[in-house]
């Protein structure tokens, strides 16, 4: 993002766990990420079912930002819309300066698979292939034969990297069946970032995973944050693990509380 994004000057909440109040801090950073009045409305058969109900939000550059409520509350909508995954019914969203709302499939398509790293609950990981493999996927999809070809050499070089960073350097060879899940997981966080990404969005990666697990996991997105330079906004319904983030947004039936 540009120094030239918009700037964000307003007293931020941050969560601590240290049982005190948030602390109140004053900031002014580019904003990353912007969500304003969205509403999202889902339709079974005649009945309209209203997710989203006008949510407001702002993530700064560098932020990593949790947004937790309960089941049904509009998280993992929420973040899908901010994932360029669906459109919202009213509102807009930016990303940088760009409103999200306003460009062809085709220009979305290209800003997510740049700039959005995207993990999920269950890792999507492709049985057949190693970790590594596994990793080197968004090139090998986005650049088509010749050119991935042609650059398989860094490719392997930056999926290695990723793998050692989140503490898989003894995995390169080993398919999902070998791995717990909380190396799946970080093997998903790898391939995730193989773009290198400003943006990284989670939607419950440690829902499938023990505490042991979590933990590890939770590491790795703390360190690769700093590492690779990220923006880290993260749906959870575990307060425990939200309070490792800068900040706690929560929703409550589609709205900011």
């Amino acid at each position: 993002m540009n120094s030239s994004a918009q700037k964000l000057d307003a007293p931020l909440k941050v969560s601590n766990q240290t049982g005190h109040p948030p602390t109140q801090l004053r900031v002014k950073q580019p904003i990353a990420i912007s969500a304003s009045n969205i509403h999202k409305t889902y339709r079974t058969g005649n009945v309209k079912v209203p997710v989203l109900r006008g949510v407001d939000i702002s993530i700064v550059e560098g932020e990593f930002a949790a947004i937790i409520g309960q089941s049904g509350s509009g998280k993992s909508t929420l973040l899908h819309l901010l994932g360029t995954l669906d459109k919202p019914d009213e509102g807009e969203i930016f990303i940088g300066q760009q409103c999200v709302n306003s460009m062809k499939s085709t220009a979305r398509d290209r800003l997510r698979n740049h700039e959005i790293g995207l993990i999920f609950q269950f890792y999507h990981l492709l049985p057949e292939l190693s970790a590594l493999e596994n990793v080197m996927i968004p090139q090998m999809i986005g650049d088509g034969l010749f050119s991935y070809m042609k650059n398989r050499r860094a490719y392997k070089k930056r999926a290695q990297e990723l793998l050692e960073k989140v503490g898989l350097g003894h995995r390169f060879q080993h398919k999902p069946s070998q791995m717990s899940g909380g190396e799946m997981q970080r093997t998903a966080i790898a391939r995730a970032l193989m773009a290198r990404p400003s943006l990284l969005l989670a939607d419950e990666p440690t829902g499938n995973l023990d505490r042991k697990n979590g933990d590890e996991v939770m590491k790795a997105l703390l360190d690769l944050r700093d590492e690779e330079d990220l923006t880290i906004v993260m749906v959870t319904h575990d307060e425990s693990i939200a309070t490792t983030a800068d900040r706690t947004i929560h929703l409550v039936e589609g709205r900011v509380a």
